[in-house]
């Protein structure tokens, strides 16, 4: 019988363990040692058949070198399938060469991927300008989940006021404000953002009024300076809503920034657990389990994941 388990990074291990307990999986912990001049030592479990490498890619180089190192090992220990488990998956934002001699990362991380592993699962990747995320790593399997439907669920769980309107901060977060607000049967509009740097930008609504005396949610797939989030609830709150709220997917930003947010009239900001971050509000679990459900063997399946 074919065997499966979960091995994880270190960064990932809590959420890691919780994927493993949904699916009935073995959960272990991939060793690494840095020497002192910063080269790395991976020391990774017994392989099973197929392998599932739990995996948050931000704060990337360490963790790619980690990854490599520890795939290697997993196929010479007799893994037949390894699957990567990316809930924040790097590097996609550079899909074109902006200006001359720029490496285009996307490309590269792709094809660099597809010859480690058969399978990618991750959540709400970067890819405005690449409709379909199959095409960045050829012939392999890849899916790019949204977070959208773990978002909403907690949203309304928590409780939302339904006068709400549902915020873009720039026209590339479209998608999921209109996701969100179709399912939580709310407004929504999008800012437009104009950028001047990669710490300035201005933002601006089509219609100024439409915030006056409501709340507002702002929604992103990802926050990694912060300026764009901060103009936005500034903005929002010259408007006059009552309250400024923000969820996103994605938290690169440092935990030290989080003062600024609520400096700048953000009165909470929830991220989901793609990436270890203290503002980790809602779990993907769920989510990525429902995806791996197909990597199970049928004995192993279970019954119900909740």
């Amino acid at each position: 019988m074919s065997t499966i388990a979960l091995q994880t990074l270190p960064g990932g291990r809590d959420a890691a363990k919780r994927l493993a307990g949904r699916l009935g999986l073995s959960c272990s912990e991939i060793a690494v040692h840095r020497f002192p001049d910063g080269e790395l030592r991976i020391a990774v479990a017994p392989a099973a058949d197929t392998t599932l490498l739990y995996a948050p890619l931000d704060q990337p180089n360490d963790k790619l070198i980690a990854l490599l190192f520890a795939a290697e090992a997993l196929r010479r220990g007799g893994a037949k399938r390894l699957v990567l488990v990316a809930p924040y998956l790097s590097y996609m934002r550079q899909d074109a060469a902006f200006h001359a001699g720029e490496a285009i990362s996307q490309r590269a991380m792709g094809d660099l991927l597809a010859r480690t592993v058969d399978r990618i699962v991750t959540v709400d990747a970067h890819l405005h300008r690449t409709p379909d995320i199959r095409s960045v790593f050829p012939g392999i399997e890849a899916e790019n989940l949204s977070a959208m439907p773990a978002i909403a669920s907690a949203l309304a769980t928590g409780g939302i006021d339904p006068t709400t309107v549902v915020i873009g901060p720039d026209m590339e977060s479209e998608p999921w404000v209109n996701d969100i607000a179709r399912r939580l049967r709310l407004q929504h509009t999008v800012a437009k953002k104009t950028r001047h740097g990669d710490r300035s930008v201005s933002i601006g609504f089509a219609d100024p009024g439409l915030l006056s005396g409501r709340p507002a949610l702002l929604v992103d797939d990802i926050v990694s300076s912060g300026t764009t989030l901060i103009a936005a609830a500034k903005a929002l709150t010259t408007m006059g809503a009552s309250t400024v709220d923000a969820v996103v997917t994605h938290a690169l930003f440092p935990p030290a920034m989080i003062p600024a947010f609520t400096e700048a009239g953000i009165r909470s900001i929830r991220s989901t657990d793609s990436v270890p971050h203290p503002t980790n509000a809602i779990a993907l679990d769920a989510s990525l389990a429902a995806a791996l459900r197909s990597e199970l063997p049928t004995t192993q399946l279970p019954e119900t994941i909740p």
